[in-house]
């Protein structure tokens, strides 16, 4: 039977350091390196664009 606490997980990308490595990326060019936040980022520069701004 396993033991499981609620709300504790184990992360092993986080435990070698990858999630800091990305989140500093981010913040230093600009581009974010998640799925929605990329999509977010390209849609508003197509608004941007479109109204001509």
């Amino acid at each position: 039977m396993k033991l499981k606490i609620p709300g504790v997980t184990f992360s092993w990308k986080r435990a070698l350091g990858f999630t800091k490595i990305k989140q500093q990326i981010a913040r230093e060019t600009g581009i974010p390196t998640t799925k929605h936040g990329l999509e977010r980022k390209i849609g508003g520069a197509i608004l941007k664009l479109l109204k001509g701004k």
